[in-house]
């Protein structure tokens, strides 16, 4: 006996149907990336601005209050890294940092925005209490 529906075909995508699919995928991800990666670098911008926000009016505050007990002076490095001592805690790390010690603070006796030494961390003029971001990457330069 023969039935008549015994070999129905199930229904399935065409191969058509598939390649559009995943054309209109790979369009919609080309589009959404770009948009992702600058979401990232905007998110590192406002945080090492923030940082740089933190460090700059603890060293003000530094200021000030020294010029409140007698002579004004800036703090030196190893005051500026020294946990409570100017900031209530440790120096944030930089997010444009790519060496392994993630807050490291150099000396430097050049202008504000000038890489010193090998890139990473933070440079600190404690004559002038200058603070900036120690990294080729960005910088309030490029803000």
């Amino acid at each position: 006996m023969f039935r008549k529906n015994a070999h129905r075909s199930r229904p399935a995508f065409t191969l058509i149907e598939l390649v559009t699919v995943i054309v209109i995928l790979g369009i919609l991800s080309a589009v959404a990336l770009p948009v992702y990666l600058d979401y990232r670098a905007d998110a590192k911008a406002a945080a090492c601005k923030g940082s740089l926000g933190g460090v700059r009016a603890a060293v003000a505050n530094y200021y000030a209050h020294s010029a409140l007990i007698g002579t004004p002076t800036f703090p030196t490095l190893t005051l500026l890294t020294t946990s409570g001592s100017v900031m209530s805690d440790t120096i944030p790390a930089n997010p444009y940092d790519t060496d392994a010690t993630p807050n490291n603070v150099v000396a430097s006796t050049d202008a504000k925005g000038v890489v010193s030494g090998a890139t990473g961390g933070w440079c600190y003029k404690a004559a002038t209490g200058e603070f900036w971001a120690n990294t080729n990457s960005s910088g309030e330069n490029g803000w």
